[in-house]
């Protein structure tokens, strides 16, 4: 599987603009974890992982309490969630998940994103089953036994663990994602470098030149919309 996951974010320039669509990202997504399961970290786990990851991407405190405040109100939007499939550019594959309050909008941003760069957008489905959908921990260490035992002891479904540059990185099933942070803190991981839910791609593709200028293109455009959440890709960067 390899640290390939990590493409997906590999093309994202550091500008000032792109900080304003992460914080703009995680805000809409605080607001509904809020909003859900209850403002106050401490009885709301997803929460409290959310708020350290938003946290870790530098997003700023007074971001992060004007969306719990903004949940705690119980009005504003409704924010549903949506996943689009479909083909880039050398026959490249793509996940686009995002938070909506129009559907109808954010699929034809999304549509137009891909007719512009002569992509194909598919039906869900589509491309999915070429990915792994997976709960991703990457964190310092080197022993591979300790870690596979402590998550199996935690009853955690556990797809692999790898090891590389003095890091781990534990790959298991989505639904356990709350159980394998519990059971890595308790073993004495005290910061995580990765802790997301992502879709890994179970093959890579290269691209030549002209396709990859046309790649970079694609994921520009769905990277300025602001319902865009999370894009996954299989290209080889």
């Amino acid at each position: 599987m390899g640290r390939a996951y990590q493409n997906r974010k590999a093309s994202m320039a550091k500008t000032s603009d792109q900080n304003a669509k992460v914080y703009s990202s995680f805000s809409r997504e605080i607001y509904m974890v809020a909003k859900s399961g209850g403002p106050d970290p401490d009885g709301n786990l997803a929460l409290r992982s959310l708020l350290d990851r938003a946290k870790k991407a530098q997003v700023p405190s007074h971001v992060i309490e004007k969306a719990i405040d903004k949940a705690k109100g119980g009005g504003g939007e409704d924010y549903a969630p949506a996943r689009y499939e479909g083909y880039g550019p050398g026959g490249s594959l793509a996940i686009i998940e995002c938070l909506t309050d129009n559907p109808n909008r954010t699929f034809g941003d999304v549509r137009t994103a891909f007719t512009k760069t002569k992509c194909k957008i598919g039906t869900q489905g589509s491309v999915a089953h070429m990915f792994e959908h997976l709960a991703v921990f990457t964190f310092k260490g080197e022993d591979e036994d300790a870690a596979l035992e402590a998550l199996m002891d935690a009853d955690v479904d556990v797809s692999d663990i790898e090891s590389e540059d003095g890091e781990l990185t534990a790959f298991c099933a989505p639904t356990d994602f709350l159980k394998t942070k519990t059971a890595l803190t308790a073993m004495g991981v005290t910061e995580f470098e990765v802790e997301e839910i992502q879709w890994i791609p179970t093959a890579y593709t290269q691209l030549g030149d002209d396709d990859m200028e046309q790649f970079e293109k694609f994921i520009g455009i769905l990277e300025d919309l602001d319902d865009v959440q999370n894009i996954y890709h299989n290209v080889e960067l």
